[in-house]
């Protein structure tokens, strides 16, 4: 285990060096190139945003000594073992892992959707998994925005009425001007009456961020949230994130197996057989 462990810290030191050198750059206030926008709504999206304040900012999610066991006995699969990270509101992290790593089961105990065997999840210092079933489900709705590979959209309800359901669902009248705010960054205005079956995977994508984003959650979880589209719609995608991430000062955890896409990211933490380690103590030690 040591020594697998080892070689995958080896394997993403070029990554975490790139990611902390960004990192550096960040808080000494030098402009940070945010990549190749691409289009011309995401340029007029990043101009004017203000810059980050170097102080750190206050945390907004952490976990204690996590752990999701499957199975007993001979049968028993430690997916994800004693792991315990901090996030600072506003940041944008990724969490970068192979397949079957346990990176998609620890993103479901951070969202409050799988409970963990043992340990601590706490959101803006709520213990989420002290809630019964029914508390943690509206928490979740409220406060934990999911984007998942597969869009998830309901296939009868239009753009706009998936855009808003997490604000049906919590009997809550949605905001017009988020609403028209939100379809606007996402380019989705004029296709607010469509159907899911006559958009394409980018645009399906588009409303599932904006869908997550419609509550104003304290956290925006994102699993894979390019593995289903070819690469310009993946990289747009990956732009909508970071526009949001800095728009609206939108705290995003975000699971991938890219390493293309993790650069992009404030921070990385790697996961290999249920173990998180933090990219930056990684370079630093």
């Amino acid at each position: 285990m040591e020594k697998k462990y080892e070689m995958s810290r080896k394997c993403h030191f070029s990554l975490l060096y790139w990611n902390r050198k960004e990192r550096l750059k960040m808080i000494s206030g030098r402009k940070v190139n945010m990549g190749n926008m691409g289009r011309k709504g995401y340029r007029e999206a990043e101009e004017g945003m203000p810059e980050r304040d170097s102080a750190r900012p206050a945390e907004i999610l952490r976990t204690e000594h996590l752990r999701k066991v499957y199975g007993t006995g001979n049968n028993e699969i430690i997916a994800v073992n004693d792991v315990g990270i901090s996030v600072a509101q506003g940041e944008f992290v990724a969490i970068v892992g192979s397949s079957g790593s346990g990176k998609s089961t620890l993103m479901h105990m951070l969202g409050g959707v799988d409970r963990p065997t043992s340990g601590r999840v706490f959101i803006e210092d709520e213990d989420i998994y002290r809630m019964d079933d029914d508390k943690l489900a509206i928490f979740r709705r409220r406060q934990v925005g999911l984007i998942y590979q597969f869009y998830n959209l309901i296939p009868v309800l239009t753009v706009e009425e998936n855009l808003t359901l997490p604000c049906e669902l919590d009997g809550r009248e949605p905001d017009p001007e988020l609403v028209q705010e939100l379809a606007g960054m996402l380019g989705l205005k004029r296709i607010l009456n469509r159907l899911p079956n006559e958009l394409s995977g980018g645009q399906q994508q588009r409303v599932a961020i904006g869908r997550a984003l419609i509550t104003r959650p304290a956290i925006l979880l994102a699993d894979e949230p390019t593995g289903n589209l070819d690469t310009r719609a993946g990289n747009e995608i990956m732009e909508l994130l970071k526009v949001s991430n800095h728009r609206y000062k939108q705290t995003v955890i975000m699971i991938t197996h890219n390493l293309e896409l993790a650069k992009q990211a404030d921070r990385v933490l790697s996961i290999e057989d249920g173990y998180v380690s933090e990219g930056y103590w990684g370079v630093a030690g």
